[in-house]
């Protein structure tokens, strides 16, 4: 069981680009952390540093109040768990997962090594492959032959590398609720590093997103989804992700492509002296006004073309495509490259219920609650609507229910102890 602290963390290679640029996070005793963001932007170096990789260039790194910065990575007693699995094709799964028991000689007896193996191979679902070779497990085998090497050793905390990475879709999902139960059961303090946000979202107590080595905002993934601080951080955390759509400020009111939305007097104070913004949309916000659902008071409707439309039984996807405004555009084609996106055509993305019977080549009448859209300064990217006391009561909520769930582990070991 540990806590670890990073404060004002730098990572510099030779020609002086910063990697990681000032990274502060307080993760607490038992919590399952996730570093999150595209490609290069430091998650994996920030993971290595923790463990003892890479060196750290600036800053502090404290295990339980212990500041480890110079410590050799054998001396700081992290298990880490890398994408490639890192197993001896030589070896059993048994001598595999004993592997770090032998390598610290004389610490534990051979009955303690029998012992702690087949407890792990037991939460791990392995008794059945002990005496296999690696190259005859499949991929999700091996990953749980990895696991259970870092079980074993009693480390303070986990550390996970992209370790589904390498996995198909439907494996990959069974993997997560494994690598999850395990984390309760046992309680350990946890690091996990993906560039997958549904990982992120499925498995975390709490996400740490990362843009170009700088902390973006770490956060419950209720509040990464439901109160982002930025643009990047809205566009990265959704699937399908947000739309964002060009709007004119035209008065009390933002002029979007489709429709004309009435501003209430808070945001109408924020948005003074802007005459461009742009306007952040989840895909289900948007309903099939012929379904005739429930909308609150204030709800606005527009008509729209349908270019192409996806039924998936229990959802339907539909596009709309639209002109985008020639001043934010830019912004928004160097979001997608930051978000690793393809530069595709500008179009809306509709999350609508299977019962639509909205079809392509059509116009659908469609409807929205305006106040849950997000409004983005396109210059700086912050949200003007971003309800900071929403953001607090989230937090704390996400807080007591980890500390539950950690609370309904211990009480199930223990039941079945």
């Amino acid at each position: 069981m540990s806590q670890i602290t990073m404060t004002n963390i730098v990572k510099k290679y030779g020609d002086g680009f910063p990697a990681v640029n000032d990274v502060s996070l307080d993760i607490a005793d038992g919590e399952f952390m996730i570093l999150v963001g595209p490609s290069g932007c430091g998650k994996s170096t920030l993971l290595r540093m923790v463990v003892g990789l890479e060196d750290i260039t600036s800053g502090d790194l404290s295990i339980n109040g212990k500041r480890v910065n110079e410590l050799a990575p054998r001396d700081r007693n992290l298990a880490m768990v890398f994408q490639n699995y890192a197993l001896y094709p030589h070896l059993t799964v048994f001598e595999n997962i004993a592997f770090p028991l032998r390598l610290a000689k004389g610490a534990a007896n051979e009955d303690e090594i029998q012992r702690k193996v087949r407890d792990a191979a037991a939460m791990l679902e392995l008794n059945d492959h002990l005496e296999r070779k690696p190259g005859n497990l499949s991929g999700g085998q091996r990953q749980r032959v990895a696991m259970g090497r870092a079980i074993v050793r009693d480390a303070d905390a986990f550390l996970f590398d992209e370790p589904l990475s390498n996995l198909d879709a439907k494996l990959r999902g069974q993997m997560r609720t494994e690598i999850s139960r395990m984390q309760r059961r046992m309680g350990i303090t946890t690091i996990y590093v993906t560039h997958d946000q549904t990982e992120a979202m499925t498995l975390g107590d709490r996400v740490a997103v990362l843009k170009k080595g700088i902390l973006q905002q770490c956060a419950s993934p209720r509040e990464l989804y439901e109160q982002p601080v930025n643009l990047f951080v809205a566009g990265f955390i959704g699937s399908p992700p947000m739309n964002f759509l060009p709007a004119r400020v035209e008065g009390d009111s933002l002029k979007l492509p489709f429709v004309d939305v009435p501003v209430g007097p808070d945001l109408a104070a924020k948005l003074a002296g802007k005459s461009l913004v742009i306007v952040g949309i989840r895909p289900e916000h948007l309903k099939d006004a012929k379904l005739g659902d429930a909308m609150p008071e204030g709800a606005v409707s527009f008509t729209a073309p349908i270019d192409v439309t996806e039924w998936l039984g229990n959802e339907q996807y539909a596009y709309v495509p639209y002109e985008s405004d020639p001043d934010v555009q830019a912004k928004l084609d160097e979001l997608d490259r930051e978000l690793d996106g393809e530069g595709m055509r500008t179009q809306m993305v509709v999350n609508l219920d299977s019962r639509s019977r909205v079809r392509e080549g059509e116009d659908a009448e469609l409807i929205f609650d305006p106040a849950l859209m997000h409004v983005f300064d396109p210059e700086s990217g912050d949200n003007l609507t971003r309800d900071e006391a929403k953001a607090a009561q989230i937090a704390q909520d996400s807080e007591e229910d980890r500390k539950r769930a950690l609370e309904r582990a211990k009480q199930r070991e223990g039941a079945n102890a």
